[in-house]
């Protein structure tokens, strides 16, 4: 499969792509395929890892996000206290796990009287200000005192503020200036910041509404991103751009962080809101909820810039078959993916937010192969991929695959003008086969391919019903 440039075509400029990892995750690194397609990989719905169903969380528990930090994770939340006068109080709660996500509990953290009594996982109730998303700040300027941030919104009917948040514990928050942040946009969201170590900055992802896009209607939700060097003054904010085009796709919370083990490649789950459908009028009764129109699913999306996303319109989690998941504000991935065990990556989606009965709602694992959230996928007939020319470093070529049991795997490498180079071609490896998140790639004359480093290469894979969902190059004798 050598590839030939057409006269007039602009050769393919190199990639140097040195050791680190590249997922399959859009077309960045990929020429040409035949008969095989970039397809989602969608996660497994696994165990109820947590229920809001204590005295001061009410059917309106929603997840926030996920602080992992050696064998303890956090779990951010927002509940309501029911009052007497039948009117909510907003409080914002902890929950930890110390199994890698499979099952959370209350610790008693003595913060907020609720009763008579501070024995609780209460943050935070009522009134301003409030608790935010929270992350970690890597930033290696940043002080310890202000260890944790996050963006926390004040609404009211006349305006939507965006509030920057620190604290150096997590638990115990302030506000870093009394005054909002200069940003417009419509903030009643999980409005997601991070430090962005490879472009220097902090960068955060707020909810708009898009006045060029109408959906029942208003104004359509949508995604905006600004920059800040130090957390209080920000950018303009610029709309999120989309491969595919659609502006009409109601994206409610975005979900989007640097990807773990990858970190130069953004990736997002966003909430789709579906505004014009209502799924509860036929249902019975318990599985109602309180009245809202819509129903929500997840998508995944992925950049290379923070900027211009590919985003696939198939929903990566579905509803599927409990019918209280086809409420409105449901299946909302938690903000941070969390690392189970080094074999499998979770995330945590909400389900059963409202319902009509009372029943509380909850947080429910996926689990999610590690780099594997969508790939090269060829069915039984088999197929072809070839990469752009990529620069890289090491000795070793790495592979995040998987195979059916009569499925394989072969690569070849090719120089820059589509070539194969003696002793690594198709015919010259025993075709690969199996599941592994970081399989070394043998030829019969051995995988040493330190003589190619730093210069232009390109890859060939022959696949038959098997997925390619990452690759990396190393030193398999190092590591």
């Amino acid at each position: 499969m050598p590839r030939e440039t057409r006269q007039g075509e602009p050769a393919m400029a190199a990639v140097n792509i040195g050791t680190r990892r590249e997922l399959f995750v859009d077309r960045f690194l990929i020429d040409s395929m035949r008969n095989v397609r970039l397809a989602l990989a969608h996660p497994e719905r696994r165990e109820v890892v947590f229920q809001g169903d204590a005295a001061w969380e009410d059917g309106a528990f929603f997840p926030y996000s996920l602080i992992q930090q050696d064998q303890c994770i956090r779990l951010y939340y927002r509940a309501a206290i029911p009052d007497r006068k039948h009117e909510n109080i907003t409080i914002m709660a902890l929950a930890e796990s110390r199994d890698g996500g499979k099952s959370f509990i209350r610790p008693r953290l003595g913060l907020c009287e609720l009763g008579g009594s501070t024995d609780n996982n209460i943050l935070w109730q009522g009134g301003t200000p409030g608790i935010p998303p929270a992350f970690i700040d890597t930033n290696p300027a940043c002080p310890s005192e202000a260890r944790y941030k996050g963006l926390d919104i004040e609404i009211t009917s006349q305006y939507s503020r965006l509030f920057a948040m620190c604290s150096a514990d997590g638990l115990r928050w302030r506000r870093m200036q009394e005054r909002p942040l200069d940003m417009p946009g419509a903030f009643d969201s999980i409005n997601t910041a991070f430090w962005d170590e490879p472009a220097g900055c902090y960068r955060c992802y707020t909810r708009y509404y898009n006045p060029g896009v109408r959906s029942n209607g208003k104004d359509a939700r949508s995604v905006q991103m600004s920059t800040s060097d130090d957390f209080i003054h920000w950018s303009p904010p610029a709309p999120l751009e989309y491969e595919d085009g659609d502006a009409s796709m109601q994206l409610y919370t975005n979900s989007i962080q640097p990807c773990p083990g990858a970190e130069h490649i953004y990736v997002g789950f966003p909430n789709r809101y579906v505004e014009q459908r209502n799924k509860a009028a036929g249902a019975p009764p318990e599985t109602r909820g309180v009245g809202y129109w819509g129903i929500n699913d997840a998508l995944f999306m992925a950049s290379r810039d923070g900027l211009r996303w590919t985003r696939h319109r198939e929903a990566w989690v579905r509803p599927g078959l409990d019918g209280r998941n086809w409420t409105h504000r449901n299946n909302y991935p938690a903000w941070h993916i969390i690392q189970t065990s080094p074999e499998e990556w979770s995330v945590l989606i909400s389900e059963h937010y409202m319902q009509k009965d009372g029943a509380p709602g909850r947080l429910r694992r996926l689990s999610v192969r590690p780099w594997g959230f969508a790939g090269v996928r060829a069915g039984f007939d088999g197929g072809e991929m070839l990469t752009r020319p990529l620069v890289f470093a090491g000795k070793s070529l790495h592979l995040n695959y998987s195979t059916s049991a009569a499925g394989s795997i072969q690569v070849e490498m090719q120089g820059e003008g589509g070539q194969p180079i003696p002793g690594l071609g198709l015919d010259d490896m025993e075709p690969l086969f199996g599941d592994e998140l970081d399989g070394v790639v043998r030829w019969r004359g051995g995988g040493d391919l330190g003589h190619l480093a730093g210069r232009p290469v390109r890859l060939r894979f022959a696949m038959k019903d098997a997925n390619l969902f990452a690759l990396r190059f190393g030193d398999a004798g190092k590591e």
